[in-house]
């Protein structure tokens, strides 16, 4: 069984992304309760992907490729819109990659950085436009900003020095 053992941050400032190649990605939600079932659209793949329940920062993952038009057919038809959309960005520090997404539509303002770690306890340094840690913050899932999105926090701007426009 796979285990995605991650954390996640707000980040203090873009300037580091200037001039860096992003992947758009679009992602709906089958089913949220239970096992979480997402289906996204990275580039030029699709991607069906199966999560279980948080347990600290892991949980099981299970990611099968599918063929583009079909991941688009299930968000336009079985997932809620809209869809999630943002921009990530793949961003080396210390030999771990971080994916750095940056919201648009309803979650426009909101950018959060993850590293995806070999166990719980390991340590990695931290680039210096990390923020807030959030890892265990369930509303900075993308499961969650799918149901409630960043434009309708009243807190957006608490943690985060990004003005949102929704």
């Amino acid at each position: 069984m796979a285990i995605e053992i991650e954390r996640k941050f707000l980040i203090l400032n873009t300037d580091f992304l200037e001039g860096l190649q992003g992947t758009e990605f679009k992602q709906g939600y089958l089913n949220r309760e239970g096992a979480t079932v997402r289906v996204r659209v990275a580039g030029d793949k699709a991607f069906l992907t199966i999560k279980g329940k948080t347990q600290g920062i892991s949980r099981s993952e299970f990611e099968y490729p599918i063929p583009v038009n079909d991941a688009e057919a299930m968000l336009a038809t079985l997932c809620a819109l809209p869809p999630i959309e943002k921009t990530r960005y793949l961003i080396d520090h210390a030999n771990k990659c971080w994916e750095v997404d940056v919201f648009h539509g309803v979650n426009q303002g909101l950018i959060v950085a993850e590293i995806e770690l070999n166990s719980e306890n390991e340590n990695v340094p931290l680039p210096n436009w990390i923020g807030v840690e959030v890892s265990h913050e369930s509303r900075y899932f993308n499961s969650q900003l799918a149901s409630h999105p960043f434009c309708q926090w009243n807190d957006k701007n608490e943690k985060t020095n990004f003005n949102p426009s929704c």
